[in-house]
C-alpha cells in the first residue's frame, strides 16, 4: 500500500481497505489482483494503473495504490481527505441579508455548496486539469438546456489552452482566458458566495472554480454586473432599487468628483456660485502648489493608507486607515499645504470607491481617477469629457467571452433594464438576459408555470 500522510484519508484506508483485507479467510483463485478489486476493496473510486506516471500523480492527489508482487497492473484508490478550512462567512463580500456560507480552497467541497444551493438535475460540472506540475482540478460548471452552448465551447476551449507550472489562483486563470488583457476593466466576476454564484447559473452564465482558490469566476459579464448584488434581491424592490442608484451615484463620484474639482477651480471657476468660490480660493490662499499637485498628493496619500490598512493586520489595520487619514488630512490643513474643500473632496472620493460591491472594479475606478485629474489639469471640463468618450468607446469594443461587455445598453435591450440601474419587482422579470442568448430565456414562477 502507497499513500502520502496528510494527503489520505487514513481512516478509509483502515477500514475499508486493509481490515476487509485481513478479514479474508478463503484462497486466492486466479488473478488475485482482480479478485481484490472486484471483492475485497470497499472505496468508490477505484481504478487500474499501469504506469509510473498515473501512480505518482494518484499519490500526489491524496489516492492510494495497492501493489502485488510482479504484477504490471496497480489499484488506483479514491482515498483523498485531507485537512481543510471550516466553512465560514464571506470576507470579500459583505452583506446584510442571506446566506452566510462562502467558499473554501477544496474544489469538492465547493462544488457541494453550489449542488446544495441548486438542486437542478441538469446542472453540470465538467472537469479539466491544468499546470504541468501543479496538475489542478478545474471545474466549469453550468446548467445544461440554459447557458448558450456557444459561450460554454468559447469557455472550455480558452481553459484548454492554458499552459503554465502552477495556478495558485483563479486569478491566473481569469488573467488567462478574458479578452483583452490590456483592459483594466474586469472581463470576469470573482465572487466567493455560493448563492451568487447559483444565481448567475440560472440566468445561463458560466461558473469557473479552481481547485486551492475559494474564489469562483463568473462568465460572462456585462459592465452593470460588477455594481450589482445578490442581496438586491433579499430586499423589496423600492429599497433594492435605492441601493442600486446610490452605488451608480458613488461611482460618478469616486469617478469624476477630484477631476471636477481641478478643472473648475483652476479653468472654469465662473461655473460655481460666488459664494462658493470665494470661499475656495480663501483656504487656497498662500498655497505652495496649484490645484493639480495638490489633488494628487492628496489621493496618494489615502491610496498608500487604504493599501497598508488592507496589508497589515485587521486590528492595526483600521486603526492606522481611521487614525492616518484623520492626523494627516488635519496636519496638510493646517500646514496651509492643501484646503479644507480638497479634504471633503479626497474624503468622499474615497468613501465613494468603497461603496462598489466588486474590488476589481473598485481598484479600476482608483486608478481612472488619476486619468481624469491630469486630463481636467490640461483641458479643464473638456478633457474630462474627451476622457469619459475614450472610456464609453472601449466599452463598447470590449467582449466578455465573446459577448458584448455594455449589454444590456449596445446592443440594447429593454427588458434587461429592469435589473440594472433598477430592480424591478421580482415577478416582472420575466426573462433571462437576451444578450447572453440562452436556450431557454423564459423564467419560471413558483407555481411552476412558466410566465
Amino acid at each position: 500500500m502507497l499513500y502520502l500522510s496528510g494527503l489520505s484519508n487514513t481512516n478509509i484506508i483502515n477500514d475499508n481497505i486493509l481490515k476487509t483485507l485481513q478479514r479474508k479467510t478463503n484462497e486466492f483463485n486466479g488473478d488475485i489482483l482482480d479478485q481484490i478489486y472486484q471483492e475485497i476493496i470497499a472505496v468508490t473510486e477505484t481504478k487500474r494503473v499501469n504506469t509510473l506516471e498515473q501512480v505518482v500523480h494518484a499519490l500526489l492527489s491524496g489516492r492510494s495504490i495497492f501493489l502485488i508482487d510482479g504484477k504490471m497492473t496497480a489499484l488506483d484508490m479514491g482515498t483523498a481527505g485531507s485537512e481543510k478550512r471550516a466553512l465560514d462567512e464571506p470576507q470579500s463580500e459583505a452583506l446584510i441579508r442571506g446566506p452566510r456560507l462562502a467558499f473554501i480552497e477544496s474544489i469538492e467541497t465547493n462544488l457541494t455548496l453550489i449542488r446544495r444551493e441548486l438542486k437542478d438535475p441538469n446542472l453540470r460540472f465538467k472537469m479539466h486539469e491544468v499546470g504541468r506540475r501543479s496538475k489542478q482540478k478545474i471545474a466549469v460548471c453550468y446548467v445544461e438546456g440554459i447557458v448558450n452552448p456557444d459561450i460554454l465551447d468559447e469557455v472550455n476551449r480558452r481553459l484548454k489552452t492554458i499552459d503554465i507550472d502552477f495556478a495558485p489562483d483563479s486569478g491566473v486563470i481569469e488573467q488567462w482566458i478574458e479578452d483583452s488583457f490590456l483592459s483594466p476593466f474586469p472581463q470576469l466576476l470573482d465572487t466567493e458566495r455560493p448563492d451568487r454564484v447559483s444565481y448567475n447559473l440560472m440566468q445561463g452564465k458560466v461558473a469557473i472554480l479552481v481547485d486551492g482558490s475559494p474564489f469562483a469566476l463568473i462568465a460572462p459579464i456585462s459592465f452593470v454586473d460588477a455594481f450589482l448584488t445578490i442581496e438586491d434581491f433579499s430586499q423589496r424592490w423600492i429599497i433594492a432599487t435605492s441601493m442600486r442608484l446610490l452605488r451608480y451615484f458613488s461611482m460618478f463620484i469616486a469617478l469624476f468628483l477630484p477631476g471636477l474639482y481641478v478643472a473648475l477651480t483652476s479653468f472654469h471657476p465662473g461655473m460655481l456660485p460666488t459664494q462658493l468660490t470665494i470661499s475656495i480660493a480663501a483656504t487656497r490662499e498662500g498655497g505652495p502648489f496649484p490645484a493639480i499637485v495638490e489633488v494628487l498628493l492628496m489621493a496618494v496619500t489615502f491610496e498608500i493608507l487604504q493599501e497598508a490598512s488592507i496589508r497589515l493586520p485587521k486590528v492595526i489595520g483600521q486603526t492606522v486607515g481611521i487614525v492616518g487619514g484623520i492626523v494627516i488630512g488635519d496636519v496638510a490643513v493646517s500646514a496651509g499645504i492643501v484646503g479644507p474643500a480638497l479634504v471633503i473632496v479626497t474624503s468622499l472620493t474615497a468613501m465613494s470607491s468603497f461603496t462598489i460591491p466588486n474590488y476589481s472594479m473598485s481598484i479600476v475606478l482608483r486608478i481612472l481617477r488619476f486619468i481624469f485629474v491630469i486630463a481636467a489639469s490640461i483641458f479643464g471640463l473638456y478633457g474630462i469629457i474627451l476622457v469619459l468618450i475614450m472610456i464609453c468607446i472601449h466599452i463598447v469594443n470590449l467582449k466578455s467571452m465573446g459577448t458584448p461587455y455594455s449589454g444590456p445598453f449596445a446592443p440594447y435591450f429593454i427588458d434587461a433594464l429592469k435589473n440594472t440601474f433598477i430592480r424591478a419587482p421580482i415577478m416582472t422579470l420575466k426573462k433571462r438576459p437576451p444578450y447572453l442568448e440562452p436556450i431557454d430565456d423564459q423564467k419560471v414562477n413558483s407555481g411552476g408555470q412558466r410566465q
